[in-house]
């Protein structure tokens, strides 16, 4: 019961917070207080949305908000060591739940990763730890638990294999997996 309460107010807290919160944006890229570009996605798009090469992906963060869908974002991030899920993780997990919601027959994979840093054991549970983050925030909006499976492959299934913080925080992340 402590743990469903917790979700709630967490789940209060984001949705206040992304009701009012601005991404700047500098050149083209979404930008943290400190000016660090924040995060790219498993598209190898940014978080502005824009790729690699400029181009326009349809989703991601820009200066008012998601310019897509966050239903179309199938990758939420994580900070260093950490299993709390951020606003916008929150807000990609909520309309995948609302999705489920509204389609009874579909189900979800959560895949939990996490970057090379730590033992082996340590990264596999603590990516047990952010799949189930994101099964029980889904299960608080009333999603079955039924239709969440969750697994940990920790650090070995990176998605950039640099040594370095941009690499790193593109490999703490669930993905979200349609079918069984």
């Amino acid at each position: 019961m402590r743990k469903f309460n917790i979700i709630i107010i967490l789940l209060a807290a984001s949705l206040a917070l992304a009701a009012c919160k601005r991404t700047p944006v500098q050149d083209g890229v979404a930008v943290d207080d400190a000016g660090t570009s924040i995060g790219a996605g498993a598209d190898g798009a940014n978080a502005s949305g824009l790729g690699a090469d400029g181009s326009t992906t349809g989703s991601g963060l820009g200066g008012s908000g998601f310019d897509g869908d966050p239903l179309s974002k199938r990758v939420v991030y994580f900070e260093f060591d950490s299993s709390l899920m951020t606003p916008e993780a929150q807000v990609i997990a909520e309309a995948h739940a609302n999705y489920l919601l509204s389609n009874p027959g579909v189900s979800l994979v959560l895949e939990g990763h996490a970057d090379e840093r730590g033992t082996r054991e340590y990264n596999l549970a603590l990516g047990e730890d952010r799949a189930k983050a994101v099964a029980q925030f889904m299960q608080a909006m009333g999603v079955q638990t039924s239709r969440l499976r969750t697994v940990s492959y920790g650090e070995e299934r990176p998605v950039a294999l640099g040594h370095d913080e941009s690499a790193w925080g593109l490999n703490r992340r669930v993905e979200i997996l349609y079918g069984n």
